[in-house]
């Protein structure tokens, strides 16, 4: 009787089982394996970190700038690269509790450790990875007596010639915001007349959709070539006399204004049609509704991928360069062929890297809120 009741708890119950035997396994061991894994990974990623460390000081030191800054970062940049030992240190603390769990016998506090075990390790060895890349990133810097760092970031020049760059990043950062304010108008413009009703408004739909396609098609570079080139060219009064920064403004404005004409256009058609035709009943004109009930939804629908077009934006305007618009890129070049060397170009990258980084995360925190409110109202 007491063998049939032991066999009896051992098989799964009902149809699904076919009277197989559950097996739940034993007792837990520590993954050895993998946590010697990570031990050797932590290991060498902390010494090539060490080694690198210590040739940048020395480079840095070469460079003659302040020897206690240069100390300071060279321990700060030791500290964190021995944090990766932590999740290391608690894998092994959970390696011992498995073997006082099992040695209790406690089958699930020893399972609850091993899993804890094999994240950690899991932990140490994605955290090892990164670091190696960051080394090896900094290693092909260094390489050849720092040859790729004295090309690209040499700090002494950088910090000469940041005056000079960032009075000329402003030139990019006037046109980007000129630009946006008129994208801003000039895209719903065209957005409207993509939606024109009727028969009479076919031609206007027609011209709309074409200038869409084709500013859509045609590189920025192109277009910023062709109006601030061509237009001086041409003779025609007024419009010669005009400086270069408004011509590259008006081409980046026709360019970018067909991508957020076609984003306007998707929040418009997002909007359900009962909305329309509830304001049609209404009495209202098709031109009201959208200016009272369709635009002001579908704007909110919008301002995430605008964002994102107006930080593309930004990036065009070292575009303006081919018609010699001393911007902070032509300022650069004008750097670089005098030294013989990028850092300053790398300089108005870092400027670019600083105003757009903000606005993604900024357009990314956006978009999750969209995402939890849209989630709110279908719960």
């Amino acid at each position: 009787m007491r063998n049939a009741t032991r066999q009896t708890s051992d098989v799964m119950p009902g149809p699904v089982s076919n009277g197989r035997r559950l097996k739940t396994g034993g007792m837990p061991g520590v993954p050895t394996s993998l946590m010697l894994a990570s031990a050797v990974a932590v290991a060498v990623v902390v010494a090539g970190s060490g080694y690198t460390i210590a040739v940048m000081r020395a480079s840095l030191l070469a460079a003659q700038i302040d020897h206690a800054a240069v100390n300071a970062f060279a321990v700060f940049l030791a500290l964190l690269s021995v944090l990766i030992v932590l999740p290391l240190v608690r894998g092994l603390r959970a390696c011992n509790a498995i073997r006082d769990a099992a040695a209790r016998r406690d089958l699930a506090k020893a399972r609850g450790a091993r899993t804890s075990a094999r994240d950690q390790c899991f932990i140490a060895l994605g955290y090892a990875l990164a670091q190696l890349v960051l080394v090896l990133v900094l290693q092909f810097f260094l390489v050849n007596h720092q040859a790729v760092a004295k090309t690209f970031f040499a700090l002494p020049l950088m910090i000469k010639t940041f005056p000079l760059v960032l009075a000329a990043f402003w030139m990019n950062v006037k046109i980007a915001v000129i630009t946006e304010i008129l994208v801003l108008v000039w895209g719903l413009i065209v957005a409207i007349a993509m939606f024109a009703p009727g028969a009479a408004g076919k031609p206007v739909r027609l011209i709309a959709t074409a200038y869409v396609d084709i500013f859509r098609a045609v590189p920025a570079v192109l277009v910023i070539y062709l109006v601030g080139f061509g237009i001086p060219l041409t003779g025609i009064p007024v419009l010669k006399d005009l400086s270069l920064t408004i011509f590259v403004i008006v081409a980046l404005t026709l360019t970018v204004g067909a991508y957020v004409a076609e984003i306007y256009r998707a929040g418009i058609l997002s909007i359900h049609w009962s909305q329309t035709a509830a304001a049609r009943s209404l009495g209202l004109s098709h031109f009201q509704t959208l200016r009272f009930v369709i635009i002001p939804q579908g704007v909110r629908q919008i301002i995430p991928p605008m964002l994102n077009s107006f930080i593309s934006l930004q990036k065009d305007t070292a575009l303006v360069s081919v018609v010699g618009v001393i911007d902070s890129f032509n300022q650069s070049m004008l750097i670089a062929s005098n030294y013989y060397n990028l850092s300053a170009v790398s300089t108005v990258a870092l400027l670019f890297i600083v105003i757009s980084i903000p606005q993604t995360r900024f357009v990314e925190r956006m978009m999750r809120r969209d995402r939890a409110r849209m989630r709110a109202g279908e719960a």
